[in-house]
């Protein structure tokens, strides 16, 4: 067999899409979000997706970047997957040996890989050099037959729901929001260096962002609480953030922002949502399974240096 590793091509978004989906079903990915990110990343990123060929069929894919929004230099992601049809071959140490080198030779020093908790995906980083570091779980709602928490009939004094797209004039507020949030996020890096243009371009503009599915809770009109939503157009929904200010925490405000975006979602059709945590993040976890939701997979954040031995070939 014939196996090669090349740049993506904006002709080979349907297929990258159908890999994705193939590999993480729990994950929002449509051609029109595979082939936006490619084009529209910030500089800073160096984004860039390789693919794989195997016998002129490309049946792998990876996401390769610096991680351009936090203050920690030297951080990357390199991302492999390989379509389960075709694994076996290769493949997926092909695109994990291309993207490393690619982003060695943008400065990175520590690269991260996100992979499934089973023997074959946790046998393959080991044999890489890369080793387990955080954890993180996924769990599906079944919209359709799931019934949901109530909304209240009224809300605290000073709090309004609204959708982000009614931020659609002046979307700052919103930036800010997000910002603070995900700085709190728990992770091995912080995002704490997320600028404006950036979240406009990785958030606002994500083809996959419905803006009007994404809730906002504000208190006296001021963005205090969200839940920003990823759907897919085939019944799919992912959470893609939720959180709120610190100076708002403990009210219960994110949690009624995403319940509420729960009910719009299935109001517009969708029948599965999908959710992932950080599996230190027990407030968010309580959240979810107060909703409904259930385990779905388990995904490990895995991590190499780059002047670490590679690990035995396999």
């Amino acid at each position: 067999m014939s196996l090669s590793v090349r740049a993506f091509r904006p002709s080979d978004a349907k297929a990258v899409a159908d890999v994705r989906r193939a590999v993480a079903s729990f994950l929002v990915c449509t051609p029109q979000s595979v082939a936006w990110e490619a084009a529209n990343a910030p500089a800073a990123q160096h984004f860039r997706i390789l693919v794989a060929e195997l016998d002129g069929r490309l049946v792998g894919a990876a996401k390769t970047g610096l991680m351009h929004d936090s203050t920690v230099p030297g951080q990357a992601v390199a991302n492999p997957m390989v379509h389960p049809a075709h694994r076996g071959h290769g493949t997926g140490r092909a695109l994990l040996t291309a993207a490393e080198e690619r982003l060695a030779a943008l400065g990175a020093t520590r690269v991260f890989a996100y992979l499934h908790e089973d023997d074959r995906s946790m046998g393959f980083a080991e044999r890489n050099g890369y080793h387990r570091s955080r954890t993180s779980r996924y769990l599906r709602l079944d919209l359709a037959r799931t019934p949901l928490p109530a909304l209240p009939d009224h809300l605290p004094s000073g709090v309004e729901l609204r959708t982000a797209a009614d931020f659609g004039a002046d979307p700052y507020p919103l930036y800010l929001l997000d910002a603070e949030a995900s700085c709190d996020e728990p992770g091995d890096v912080p995002a704490d260096a997320m600028s404006y243009e950036s979240w406009l371009n990785h958030t606002w503009e994500h083809p996959d962002i419905d803006l009007g599915l994404t809730t906002v809770a504000t208190v006296n009109g001021e963005p205090a609480a969200f839940s920003a939503v990823a759907a897919d157009g085939l019944g799919r929904c992912l959470s893609a953030m939720t959180g709120a200010k610190r100076a708002f925490r403990g009210r219960g405000l994110a949690k009624l922002a995403k319940l509420r975006a729960l009910h719009e979602a299935r109001a517009t059709g969708c029948t599965e949502a999908f959710t992932g945590n950080d599996a230190t993040n027990a407030p968010m976890l309580a959240i979810n399974r107060a909703f409904g939701y259930e385990p779905y997979a388990t995904e490990w954040r895995c991590l190499r240096e780059l002047d670490a031995p590679r690990g035995r070939a396999g």
